[in-house]
């Protein structure tokens, strides 16, 4: 497993009844978690003084208490030179993956590593952690999500961090028929990301199946590879098929010589052992 260690602005307190407590630049947040099963605190003095509570739905979905009205408003973080904007969202979330700094830190090591022109293209791109990261190492970007919210969202990090002018292209749009343009184009990539949601619809209303899709776009994607690519991420978060199986989708459709691998991502304890999984990823990578 990978551990994230270097993210000084995000803290994992403790985590207890399927409850997450987390410090988000100076925020407290309580957050579920069904994989946190133990009903022991291990810092109990820790949660007073929340600032917000996310309190599911025996319906479904959830929404938050807010205990500090700052919190009605953005806020940011920061990891190294990277800036993104926070907001309390439905579904629990704040905008951002702290995990996913490991990817980060490879891809920017990956393009500054290359010494030459790097394009990158990310797909289900969210707000643009990854995309920020590749453009803060000098590479051009191609940020495709099906949600315009989440490509604003996007644009509104890169401003923050400073890099706005740099060269990156924001897509509202379906990615399979993204993927299928770019084929047509003849326009190609070094480096591929993806985070595919288990299940979810295009801009316009297109259904997206991971266990019947993904395959499929992964196949694409390999047509737009270029012909010295450097690496190749699938994110997994919540979706049933296992590192294996994605490890066999890349050894069937990437047909250039690299390494496969994947790992969990995890999150460690404020002053403890104990560490949280959050997702996976698997990846295909230049030897």
């Amino acid at each position: 497993m990978k551990i994230i260690k270097d993210f000084k602005e995000y803290e994992l307190l403790d985590m207890a009844d399927g409850m997450k407590l987390e410090m988000w630049n100076g925020y407290k947040l309580l957050r579920p978690d069904p994989q946190i099963i133990w009903p022991t605190k291990t810092h109990p003095e820790l949660w007073d003084g929340i600032d917000a509570i996310y309190h599911r739905s025996k319906s479904g979905g959830g929404s938050w208490e807010v205990k500090n009205p700052k919190l009605n408003d953005k806020w940011d973080i920061h990891y190294k030179d990277l800036t993104f904007n926070l907001k309390l969202m439905g579904f629990k979330h704040t905008g951002l993956f702290p995990e996913q700094a490991y990817n980060w830190d490879l891809i920017i090591d990956k393009i500054k590593k290359a010494n030459r022109e790097v394009k990158v293209l990310n797909l289900f791109a969210y707000t643009g952690g990854a995309s920020i990261a590749a453009l803060s190492a000098g590479a051009s970007v191609v940020h495709v999500d099906s949600s315009r919210g989440m490509v604003d969202w996007a644009k509104t990090n890169a401003s923050s961090s400073g890099i706005s002018d740099r060269p990156i292209r924001y897509i509202v749009d379906d990615v399979r028929k993204f993927v299928k343009r770019e084929i047509n184009r003849g326009n190609k990539y070094d480096i591929i990301l993806m985070d595919p949601p288990s299940f979810g619809r295009g801009s316009k209303s297109e259904v997206w199946n991971i266990e019947t899709d993904l395959y499929n776009l992964v196949d694409m994607c390999s047509k737009i590879l270029s012909d010295d690519p450097l690496l190749f991420i699938i994110n997994s978060y919540t979706t049933g098929l296992s590192r294996t199986i994605l490890e066999s989708v890349l050894e069937l459709t990437i047909n250039k010589k690299g390494i496969i691998s994947s790992d969990e991502l995890c999150i460690p304890m404020k002053d403890s052992n104990l560490v949280l999984p959050c997702g996976s990823y698997t990846r295909w990578e230049k030897e």
